[in-house]
């Protein structure tokens, strides 16, 4: 089932280190309040990029403008080269975007496999007759994409779910499914925003362990947000830190750790070194 997994969903043969998005200088208003101040970011192939920041810091936001969900007034965004600008969210995930949300959107009511066959959607090549009677065409479409699900439950260790009502599970595996679902429709970039959350320690860790897989053994971009700091700087190759929808630094996890203008935007002005370099 794995091989058949990677076989579906393994993004096109392309280079590590190959852009996927790309977004300049994006700016985004609500009101006259600035959510987003700015932003500039690339996420490449086989890259986990994170974007921190305080509580409403405006990392949802720039989700949201990647989505299509909102438009910037100024700045451009771009997915392999493709203006996602004015772009609708569906024809955004044709593309190759999946999005995973902080506050769990899975249809409680199915089971742990009808909502990951809901995340292969856009791969039916049958119409609604074909639908109606489910033989030929539509039977075999539906095996096929059934098998790419079915490696998706063995990738992420929810075999024992399969069958399982999503409103029965515990919350962690609720999530993990929420990730399934994203991984179900084939993307080349990822968004998880706030994957994390609420998880307890081991939850926490085996979704750090689900993530290095994605990327290590598909190949796809990950553009993460999370609070959980020793969960990015472990996980991120880049780390973009922005205050107020402004970046304030960009660079690797251990640049970032030490950067005082971060510190001082999580923990305040008397946390922050005024000299760091030790100067008297």
């Amino acid at each position: 089932m794995r091989a058949q997994l990677l076989h579906e969903i393994l993004p096109a043969a392309v280079p590590d280190g190959t852009p996927l998005l790309e977004i300049h200088d994006i700016h985004l208003s609500f009101a006259g309040v600035k959510a987003i101040d700015g932003v500039s970011l690339t996420v490449r192939r086989g890259e986990v990029f994170a974007v921190i920041g305080p509580n409403g810091a405006g990392k949802t936001s720039i989700f949201n403008c990647i989505s299509g969900v909102y438009r910037p007034q100024r700045g451009s965004l771009s997915f392999e080269g493709h203006d996602l600008l004015g772009m609708r969210p569906d024809r955004v995930a044709d593309l190759g975007v999946a999005r995973t949300f902080q506050n769990i959107e899975l249809f409680p009511q199915l089971t742990v496999l009808d909502n990951l066959m809901l995340g292969r959607h856009q791969h039916l090549r049958y119409g609604t007759p074909a639908a109606m009677v489910r033989i030929g065409k539509a039977a075999r479409e539906e095996a096929r994409n059934r098998a790419v699900v079915e490696g998706i439950v063995e990738f992420l260790d929810i075999q024992q779910h399969r069958k399982s009502f999503v409103a029965m599970l515990p919350y962690g595996i609720q999530k993990r499914v929420e990730l399934g679902r994203a991984l179900a429709m084939a993307p080349r970039l990822l968004l998880l925003d706030e994957p994390t959350s609420g998880m307890n320690l081991e939850e926490t860790e085996d979704m750090a362990r689900f993530i290095t897989d994605i990327r290590r053994e598909l190949g796809i971009g990950i553009l993460l947000v999370d609070h959980d700091m020793h969960l990015v700087m472990d996980l991120a190759d880049t780390v973009l830190a922005i205050d107020f929808g402004r970046p304030i630094a960009v660079g690797k996890p251990r640049e970032i750790q030490s950067n005082q203008d971060v510190i001082r935007a999580y923990l305040g002005q008397e946390h922050a070194v005024a000299d760091p370099g030790g100067s008297a």
